[in-house]
């Protein structure tokens, strides 16, 4: 099974903009064949595992014991000790990344793919954010990249989930 992981805030419930989003992403990838990866708690990532399973595909959850409130809905389960291990198998369990709304834990987790494609230590896979936190963000730290000398355009920016989505199934 190849994975799209999902990284967003577990502070969305149900009616929210960005709980539909997410929702909406979960199915879109179980259709195109692909399973939904995430840390497999509430929020965001309860909204995209939901949109998997009823789209008839696999949502799996790499858990932090140190959260203990895993969804419903997952088909899967990998539950890690420390938030640091399950930053490192969401990503190697990707084979592309989406990062929707999110706080600081999110920030984490983009820094940490953002920084693993950029030195080579993560071989180059599709990355897509979607909110107004991730416009005004990342525009910011390319920036900083194309001064720095680094290679820019790594994470693209959508205000669509949809046109996300296309770009991410585009290079798969």
């Amino acid at each position: 099974m190849k994975y799209i992981t999902l990284f967003g805030s577990s502070l969305p419930v149900e009616g929210d903009d960005q709980y539909l989003a997410a929702y909406e992403t979960g199915r879109i990838i179980a259709e195109a064949g692909f399973g939904v990866c995430s840390g497999g708690n509430r929020g965001i990532m309860e909204a995209a595992s939901l949109g998997a399973v009823e789209a008839g595909g696999e949502a799996l959850g790499i858990t932090v014991t140190a959260f203990p409130h895993a969804n419903k809905f997952l088909t899967k389960r990998i539950d890690c000790v420390t938030l640091f291990e399950r930053i490192t198998k969401l990503i190697e369990y990707g084979d592309a990344y989406i990062i929707l709304q999110g706080g600081t834990g999110t920030l984490l987790e983009l820094a940490a793919v953002w920084e693993f494609i950029n030195k080579g230590l993560l071989p180059p896979k599709p990355a897509a954010a979607h909110s107004p936190l991730w416009s005004g963000i990342i525009p910011l730290m390319e920036e900083q990249i194309i001064k720095e000398g680094r290679t820019p355009g790594l994470i693209k920016v959508f205000n669509d989930h949809v046109a996300m989505m296309e770009y991410i199934l585009s290079r798969l």
